[in-house]
This record gives C-alpha cells, structure tokens and sequence, in this order.
C-alpha cells in the first residue's frame, strides 16, 4: 500500500477515549490562576492544552499534527466533571458571537515565524507598557505563542521517538521532527515546512475547540516556498501533491473522532492584490491532493474571473466529476463588489477568501465570522394574516390587517414589507442581545489574535477593537424560489386572472389545501423561477434588492455590517417546518427551496433556463454569497467535449453576473441506492449546500432533498 493508503487505514480507527482530556488540561491551567485577570487564565489553560496532551504521530506523516492527541490519553470521570463545570464558569465565545469560523492571516504568520510573532509581541509590551488591560491581552498572546512554538517541540521529539521503532518509516519522521525543532523559534525556509506551521496552527486551533477555520489561499501563500524548492530542485511536483494529500487527509480525523466532518474551506485561483490572475501550479496540485484524498472535510472553493484559463476551469470540473461535489465555483467579479460595498480597500477586497460553507471573508483582518436565519417566506403568511403565525396563531408581527382588506398586489407587497422589517428587527434585537452578553476583555482569544493583522500593534484582542476592520454578520435569508414562486403565483391567480379572493387564499393556506385542491392546482400551474418566466424572475429580482435595503440599516456591535446571503445549508428543511402552506402550491411544513436555487423539480426547461433565471438579480447586494445548487449526469463530466459544453455554460452563468454554482455529479440511481442499501456506500461523497459530506451519513430527510434535485444532462 502507498503512504496515502495506509495513512488512510491509520486514521479510520476510532479514538481510544472519546471524552479525553483536553477540558481537564484546560481547566488545570484556569485553576492555577484563579486570582489572574481572566485573559491571563485563559492563556495559562491554553498553554497547559499545548504542551501537557498526549501528541498523536502517525508513522506514515510527512507533516506532523493530529487531533488525536487530546484522545490519547484518559480523563478520570470525577476530574473531568469539575474541569467542565471550571470552564464553563468562565464560559466560552460561540459561534454566534464570533468565536471561530475565521481565516488566519497565515501570510504574516509564515513570514514571521513564532521567534517573530514573540518579538512583534514583545514591541508591543513596550509600547502599551503603562496601559493594564493592554499588558494583560499582550502577555496572555505571550504565554500562548509560547506554548506553540514548545507544542512544536512536543511534536518533533514523539516523531524522532517513533522513528527508532519504525525502521521503515524513520527517514521521513526524523525529517518532519527536523522541521518542526527549526519551527520552534525560526520562520519556515521550505514549502514542507510552512506547510507544516500551517497545519500545526489549525491542530491548535482545533485543539482549543474552534471549528471551520479556513485555510483560505494556500496557494498564495505557500506559493514562494513551493516556487524556491522547485527552483532549488529540494521538490518535485509529485512530492509537493503527496505532501498535501497526507495532510489535507488528516481533515477526516474529526468525523472519525466527534462524529462530524470539518469544513476547512480552502480557496484557490483568484485575482491578486494587483487584479492579475493568480492561478499557479500549486492550484492545480492542491486540486489534485483533495481529489485523491476525497473525502469531505477540505471544501475546497476555487474563485474564478474573466481571464481565468479554460485548463483552470477544466481541471475543476474534472474534479467535480469524481462526485466529491467540489471544488465550488465562486466569481471574483460579483464577490469583489459586493465587498467593496461596506467600504474596504480594494486589494483587500481582491484577497478574499471563504469561512465555512461559502461566506466571503478578508484573512486575517475582521474578526471571526457569525450568522443567522432569516425565514423570509415566513412573512408571506403573516401579511395575509394581520401578522398572525399561522401554525400556531400567535400575534408574531405587527397588524397590517386582515386578507379581505387586501385591495391589490402593490397593497400585498406593501404589507409584506412591514413583516419583513418587523421580523429583521427581532432578529437582529436577539443577535444584539446575545452579543452584549459578552465582556470584550474576559472572552478574549489571546492565540487566535496572534493571527490577525493590527491586534499585537494595538495590544488588544480580535473582538474587542483590535482588527483592521469591525466584524460583520451574514443574515442568511431563505426560500428565492418559494418566495418568488408564491408572488408570480399570487399575481397571476389571485389579482389577475381573478381565480379566487385573497381571503380565499388565506383560507386554503390555513387548511393546507384540504378541500382547496383546485386552487392548489391552479397555484402549481403558475409560472415557476428557474424557467427564465418573466414573471417569478421579477420577484426575485426583488427578493435581492428588498433584503439588501432591510439589512443594509444595520450595524454589528463594534460598527460593523450586516450581509445578506443566500445559502441555507440544509435549513431549508428545518426552515420549513415553521412556515404553513404558501401560495406557490407548497404544502404546511414542506421544506424551502435551497438557498439561491430554484424549487426542486420545478425547473423544468434546462440549464440554459436555470441561468437565464438565477442571473437576474443583482448578487453584488450579497456580500456573504450564495449557493446555486445544480445536478448534472456523470455523463457531463466523462469526455472533453461535455465538459468543455458545461464550462461554457458555467462562464455564461458568471458573465451574467451568478454569484456561486456548486455541481453534484452522481446519478439518481446511484443516490437512491444508497438510501436503500446504505452498508455499499460508505465512501460516497456528495454536495449538500455549501458543504460535502457522506451520503449515507445524512438525515434522511437530507437525502431525499437532494434526490429531489433536478438532475440535468
């Protein structure tokens, strides 16, 4: 077996103590200094993570790093019970109040090395020598950059000890121990080594419990390295693309140890900071790592823009081809925009890269990333029912008054736009509220801070000022298509044709049809988004412009603002749950349409039609993204002239300004077997929304959506 092979084998096996250690490290570190101010506590229990856990070697890496380390080694029940209740009383950021989901300015990280970032530090100290609260972030950065650089050590000394056991595989352990001792103080000086304190530095982010930390431009910023080893004849193509696939393979450590894969969204291609083209043969080489690694975690996004080669493009969809259902295609000449909308500077806005699933992202300069759900279609009940929910019947939104008072569709809309503005109120009140929750000082990150550019010069913590920009939110706004859908449905129905009342309407929604089936029908019927119908595309047109001018009245905590986006992972489904029937011929409960999509099944006049539909609103509004999900026959993928057909239609889709597209290529067939015989498809990788995953790992419900897709050939 390769290397590859056998690392694979290595991985697969389930950690030896699920529970581990890493709350009761942590908390060993917090308890030892209770009376310190709590940035220093924490960094005391940082530190006490990195250089007191097990470290995990596996005899086959090239560069070390593992999550397994924290699973390694047992905690006592008892201990691990008071670790949790330490930690939780000097709690812990989440997601919501941007504790990860963040791309680390890995750029000036590599530059500087840990020795660097210390003596940036260092400067600092004396700079903000007489101000306390400074001091204090300043030496908590301290203890945890630190306790990095000896984590490092950890490393190298487990490799050089299983060296000596392993005969076979000694030559490339002593090797990657190498580089991790010079790493210890020293910037890196080849690109195994700064693939290397990358990779290190996601462990530890790992390692303190964040989530969806972006690689962002590995192939910018490893770039120099890769250039000067195959200059210097240190490196060969192939090396470099073995080197990245055992490391980018430990990404599936997480599902094999929590249960859930991790979305470590890397970005390729792109314009630099000049606006040149930045496609390398690194691009190329990280496509083909993921590519033999398959599996999901990677989530690999390649931006595209107008002079991006048709080789760039091709070897993505051959990789999209083998069913992992990335690399997601993104369009630097709707995103960059959209970007520059709230206010960055340009070159800035040229770098972005992706957290998460999709959402747009300057490395290194704004603090982590937060977002929300915003139930868009759920107001479409709401102003046919005085603001009333209609599942439950609870007053939910103001009065607009009831349906027989509805006069015409401009009074529909009126009234519709009232809800929404109600419902952004209470939306962005309960994301307020949950943020001044938290004191900016005592929930600081004192490591994560060591990755973002400014937060050492001014001494101060990555959410408490010390960005080059304030943080911002993505309000996620569901349902295009159903909402589209049920407004052309509306029109044409209700005030045109006249085939029934308002009230009428109300009333069928309210049954969920039942003894309504003709209007049901009649509602079906209607024109559908996705057709390239004048109709429902107005709508969503609309749909754009309307929840950008909601939004765009708000600001985050520290000044900054708020995105709309358009990509609902799988909460169209959840989503659903809470909207009754609506007037697009959906019944109660039924899930949404997904995320920038048309509705499932609805799109009935091919992928010409779809692009004509999906490029007519204005996505430089959506500075968080999009997700247009389609699904094409494997045949697409499987000759160059098909490919060269769906390259021609996908650069079509972003000359006419789309956002996103991401492509399941795996048969119908194929899907729905694997619902029915799940134990013949434990490697099947598919695109969700945004994210890869297992399909047979899915929620049913999941599965079925996706096998709704309309499969186009």
């Amino acid at each position: 077996m390769t290397r590859l092979e056998q690392l694979k084998t290595a991985v697969s096996q389930p950690p030896l103590y699920p529970d581990g250690i890493r709350d009761v490290l942590y908390a060993r570190g917090l308890a030892a200094h209770f009376d310190d101010p709590a940035v220093l506590a924490r960094a005391y229990g940082i530190a006490e993570m990195f250089t007191k856990g097990a470290v995990h070697v596996y005899p086959q890496d090239l560069i070390l790093g593992s999550l397994r380390g924290m699973t390694d080694e047992p905690a006592e029940p008892n201990e691990l019970d008071y670790a949790r209740r330490v930690r939780a009383s000097y709690g812990e950021r989440h997601f919501g109040t941007n504790a990860d989901h963040f791309a680390p300015d890995y750029a000036t990280f590599l530059k500087d090395g840990v020795g660097g970032t210390l003596a940036r530090i260092e400067a600092a100290q004396k700079t903000h020598a007489a101000d306390k609260s400074k001091s204090d972030f300043l030496a908590a950065a301290h203890i945890t950059m630190t306790a990095f650089g000896a984590m490092l050590g950890c490393y190298a000394d487990a490799a050089d000890a299983l060296a000596a056991l392993t005969p076979a595989w000694a030559h490339s352990l002593k090797t990657a121990a190498q580089n991790c001792r010079h790493l210890m103080t020293a910037p890196p000086e080849t690109f195994a080594q700064a693939l290397q304190l990358t990779f290190m530095a996601h462990v530890a982010f790992s390692w303190e419990g964040r989530y969806a930390m972006a690689f962002g431009r590995m192939d910018q910023f490893l770039y120099p390295y890769y250039q000067a080893d195959i200059k210097a004849g240190r490196l060969t193509p192939d090396q470099a693309v073995e080197l990245l696939a055992c490391t980018l393979y430990k990404l599936g450590e997480r599902k094999v140890i929590y249960g859930g894969d991790d979305v470590c969204n890397i970005a390729i291609g792109g314009v630099l900071a000049d606006g040149t083209g930045g496609v390398n043969a690194l691009s190329y080489h990280i496509l083909e790592a993921v590519k033999i690694c398959a599996i999901p975690g990677p989530n690999l996004s390649a931006r595209l823009y107008k002079d991006a080669s048709a080789e760039f493009l091709d070897a993505c969809l051959k990789v999209i081809g083998t069913g992992i259902g990335y690399p997601a295609l993104m369009n630097d000449e709707v995103n960059i925009p959209a970007l520059q909308r709230f206010g960055y500077a340009l070159e800035d806005c040229r770098n972005y890269v992706f957290v998460g699933c999709i959402e747009n992202f300057l490395p290194g300069q704004q603090p982590p990333w937060s977002d929300g759900r915003y139930n868009s279609p759920k107001y479409l009940e709401m102003a046919l029912c005085d603001g009333r929910c209609m599942q439950t019947g609870v007053q939910k939104g103001p009065h607009t008054g009831e349906a027989d008072t509805i006069t015409s569709m401009a009074d529909y809309m009126q009234r519709l736009r009232v809800q929404m503005e109600a419902g952004a109120a209470e939306y962005m009140a309960f994301f307020r509220n949950e943020n001044d929750r938290y004191n900016r000082e005592s929930y600081a990150s004192p490591f994560l801070s060591c990755f973002c550019q400014q937060t050492i010069e001014r001494g101060l913590d990555i959410n408490n000022g010390g960005t080059k920009y304030p943080s911002v939110h993505g309000a996620g706004c569901m349902g295009i298509g159903t909402v589209a859908d049920a407004l052309a449905a509306m029109e044409q129905v209700i005030f045109t044709e006249k085939r029934a009342t308002p009230a009428q309407l109300r009333d069928a929604l309210a049954a969920d049809f039942v003894g309504w089936e003709w209007l049901q029908k009649v509602l079906l019927d209607a024109p559908k988004y996705g057709n390239d119908e004048p109709l429902p595309d107005k709508y969503a047109v609309w749909f754009v412009k309307e929840h950008a001018r909601i939004f765009d009245r708000y600001k985050t905590p520290d000044g900054g603002g708020v995105y709309i986006g358009i990509a609902s992972n799988v909460q169209n489904i959840s989503a659903g749950l809470e909207v009754a029937a609506t007037a697009d011929g959906r019944k109660n409960g039924e899930p949404l349409s997904d995320a920038a999509s048309p509705m499932h099944g609805v799109d009935k006049n091919g992928p010409t039609a779809v692009v004509l539909s999906t490029t007519k609103p204005d996505y430089t509004q959506v500075a968080c993204g999009t997700v247009l999900n389609q699904k094409y026959s494997p045949a697409m993928f499987s000759d160059d002239q098909n490919r060269m057909k769906l390259a021609t239609l996908i650069r079509t889709y972003f000359a006419r300004g789309g956002q996103e597209m991401q492509i399941n290529s795996v048969s119908r067939e194929i899907l729905a077997d694997a619902m029915d015989n799940p134990q013949n498809y434990g490697s099947l990788v598919v695109r969700v929304s945004g994210f890869s995953a297992f399909y047979t790992t899915l929620d049913r419900a999941v599965q079925e959506d996706i096998l709704k897709r309309t499969e186009q050939g």
